[in-house]
């Protein structure tokens, strides 16, 4: 075997006996700086992969709020509920938005049918839901600037370009949006 001189210092830093008691890690001929570098290298390495294997920062888990009143405009709280709430829209991925007010009938039902969406889509497209009754993300402000006319619900689906491919308030159903997402996937 032909060393390259990076598996001794690999051996150096292993070797026993080269512990060193008055620090946290591995003794080396250069005073651990190797060890550091590579604990860091990997570290990063490590952050990098867990972003890149993650599909996105979308909303996860996504439930329906089961105390919702269907029959009034009543203030239930949020109207879905989940992971990643903050999220915004993820570049190169299909994204479904929501925009709700939490008091608002319409928003109500178009929240049942968006969690009905999000357990047929889920992992391939990134949904994203804005409660305008909670301080929005930075991602998500952007979002709201963009496509937020006034009126609630608001629906937005973005292909994979980003372009909006449907982008209108009211209630739409899920058969429509639906349809939108398969050719979006399709593209």
């Amino acid at each position: 075997m032909i060393s390259t001189g990076f598996d001794l210092v690999v051996a150096e830093a292993i070797r026993p006996g080269h512990v060193n008691p008055n620090a946290s890690g591995w003794r080396t001929r250069d005073g651990g700086a190797f060890v550091r570098i590579y604990l860091a290298a990997a570290m990063f390495l490590s952050a990098f992969l867990s972003l890149a294997v993650s599909p996105s920062n979308a909303g996860e888990n996504l439930k329906i709020n089961p105390k919702l009143d269907y029959s009034s405009d009543s203030n239930d709280g949020p109207l879905i509920t989940g992971d990643h709430m903050d999220a915004g829209a993820a570049q190169d991925r299909v994204n479904y938005v929501l925009i709700y007010g939490e008091g608002c009938y319409n928003s109500k039902r178009q929240a049942r049918s968006t969690v009905a969406l999000y357990e047929k889509y889920r992992g391939r497209v990134n949904f994203v839901i804005v409660d305008l009754d909670k301080p929005l993300s930075s991602s998500q402000s952007g979002l709201v600037k963009s496509h937020y006319t006034g009126s609630i619900p608001h629906v937005v689906v973005l292909d994979k370009t980003g372009k909006a491919v449907y982008d209108t308030a009211g209630e739409v159903s899920q058969q429509e949006i639906g349809d939108l997402l398969d050719k979006a996937l399709a593209q």
